[in-house]
Order: C-alpha cells, then sequence, then structure tokens
C-alpha cells in the first residue's frame, strides 16, 4: 500500500463528513443495541460492520488532532511555531 501525505475525510455513506463526536455517538449507539441481545444475526452483523466503519472514522480523526498537536513546537527563543507532518496511511497494517 503507499502511504498517503493527508487523510481522507472521514464520512457517511452518503457522503456527508462526519465528526468524532457524532461518529462516536453512533457507535456508542450501535454497542448498546448489540448488547440487548435481542437482534437477529443478520441485524448484528449489519451493526458490526456500521461500528467498525465508525470506529475507523474516530480512529482517523484523533490521528488528525494528534498530528496538529505534534506540529506545534517550541523554537530556540521560546515562540511556538509549526512543523510539518505527515498522516502515515495505518490501513496496511490490518
Amino acid at each position: 500500500m503507499s502511504k498517503q501525505t493527508k487523510a481522507a475525510p472521514a464520512q457517511t455513506a452518503g457522503g456527508k463528513d462526519l465528526s468524532f463526536e457524532e461518529a462516536l455517538k453512533k457507535l456508542e449507539g450501535i454497542v448498546e443495541s448489540m448488547e440487548s441481545d435481542e437482534l437477529p444475526l443478520e441485524s448484528l452483523l449489519a451493526r458490526f460492520e456500521e461500528g467498525t466503519r465508525l470506529a475507523k472514522i474516530c480512529q482517523t480523526k484523533l490521528t488528525e488532532a494528534e498530528l496538529k498537536i505534534q506540529q506545534v513546537e517550541k523554537n530556540a527563543s521560546g515562540e511556538f511555531t509549526l512543523k510539518p507532518a505527515t498522516l502515515v496511511d495505518n490501513s496496511a497494517a490490518e
């Protein structure tokens, strides 16, 4: 797999951007519904797939935030400056 220098935006199936908080809330709802033991197997599998997708969105958002934080550093005179950072595509490790 090739490395990416920029993260792909986290999107729903319809293409709408999904914030970290929205994805996490949906993921929590999926976990609660799956723990209820009242879903048929097909629904459980569909929820699992959706949960996996949402977990990846959350991880991507956290990685993006971490990179933004890492970009700020103090220089020798004590001033904050931005340093270049790149996002590595970790999907090949999965």
